[in-house]
């Protein structure tokens, strides 16, 4: 009887395509919504994760916020916090924007003065050469680092390494070219240009070092060296208690990598989920769309229903077959909504260049709500045919 319904249900659709179409417009736009919408969120918290991940989650930054001239980080400060327990490495930046100059080719460019920890500590890769040298930083060698960017803009297809490169008219030695990274939360390494740290004090012609990272050993190390770091920073910058309950800012961030992934994941988490309901949203005004054009249906078709009453259909016989019709359209038009919403949630994760964050469980959750909108809205319509007395149906004109 279940498939017999199946088969007219599907007759049903046939014989009025535009109707039937426009009835599970809702529903596929809903569908493909949720889908798209879901899988985009997600793509992007993995696209982050990812980033992130590269650069370890025993990493913890250092910001001198300070506008006092007086609060300054130097090289040795920073060096001295290589002595806490738990921390592996010691990284101080600064940076400034340059014009980079190779023959008739050149190009501004953001310069970064670092040491050789660096490297490990921001998780970049060498393609060719080498990195920086303790030996570059003690005696401010005039060497550089390029990022692959820069590298094809200003060399071409020619090895760099070797070559000479003009940063604001000083010339320095290309002795490494970095692996494509690509974008992240924290910029591009691709079209930077790494010195070491001491050169690019004189060139930009300031000693303050306004950031720091600080690696530790493992992972559980960080909330410890966190505490020490700012218990050695409130002394360094004298920042007391009393600052912080008056509602003065501290002159200086220590940022735990963990608790920016942990933020942003709930954030990304709760935008998913918003967006999700709303696009759900759309399913509801889909099912309303299907339980109004048949409540038209049973109108359209009484005459049929008291025939098929007076040839001895029972009451559940036609409730089964209006039901049936109902679902059919959902599922119809959530495979169509599956369809579209896949296709773009592809679509665009190539476009961007991120993850397409598609899910199995998004799919079928997006299924398996569009056939519930099929049952709910189509009980009302589908009960008020099986309630109709033959004689009043066959009556009907």
């Amino acid at each position: 009887m279940i498939l017999q319904s199946m088969k007219m249900a599907w007759k049903q659709l046939k014989t009025s395509k535009m109707r039937s179409f426009l009835t599970m417009l809702g529903i596929i736009i809903g569908v493909s919504s949720v889908i798209l919408l879901v899988s985009l969120g997600k793509g992007v918290t993995e696209q982050v994760n990812s980033q992130m991940g590269d650069l370890g989650s025993n990493l913890v930054t250092v910001m001198n916020s300070s506008t006092n001239p007086n609060d300054k980080f130097t090289y040795d400060d920073v060096m001295k916090y290589k002595n806490i327990d738990g921390v592996k490495s010691v990284s101080p930046e600064i940076s400034g924007q340059v014009k980079a100059t190779y023959d008739y080719k050149s190009k501004d460019l953001k310069v970064v003065g670092t040491n050789e920890q660096y490297k490990d500590a921001r998780g970049l890769k060498l393609d060719s050469g080498r990195f920086l040298l303790p030996i570059d930083v003690e005696y401010g060698q005039k060497v550089a680092v390029i990022g692959p960017n820069v590298a094809s803009d200003l060399f071409g297809f020619s090895n760099a390494i070797g070559e000479y490169v003009r940063i604001d008219g000083m010339p320095y030695k290309v002795v490494g070219v970095l692996k494509e990274k690509g974008n992240s939360m924290m910029g591009s390494s691709d079209d930077q240009i790494f010195i070491p740290l001491s050169a690019a004090q004189r060139m930009l012609k300031d000693t303050n070092v306004r950031t720091l990272y600080v690696e530790t050993d493992t992972a559980d190390d960080v909330d410890r060296v966190v505490n020490t770091l700012e218990s050695r920073l409130s002394i360094q910058f004298d920042y007391t208690a009393s600052d912080s309950s008056s509602g003065e800012t501290a002159p200086y961030q220590v940022i735990n990598q963990q608790e920016i992934l942990s933020a942003f994941n709930t954030i990304s988490s709760t935008l998913t989920t918003a967006l999700g309901a709303i696009a759900g949203i759309s399913l509801v005004v889909g099912g309303i769309g299907i339980m109004n054009i048949m409540l038209v249906s049973v109108s359209e078709r009484t005459r049929e229903i008291g025939i098929r009453k007076a040839l001895g259909a029972k009451k559940r016989d036609i409730l089964t077959q209006f039901l049936i019709e109902s679902i059919v359209i959902s599922v119809v038009g959530g495979l169509i909504g599956i369809a579209i919403g896949v296709s773009g949630a592809l679509a665009f994760s190539s476009f961007a260049g991120i993850a397409s964050g598609i899910a199995a469980s998004t799919i079928i959750g997006a299924f398996l709500f569009s056939m519930l909108i099929g049952v709910v809205f189509g009980i009302m319509p589908a009960n008020k045919a099986s309630k109709l007395r033959p004689i009043d149906a066959l009556r009907s004109e």
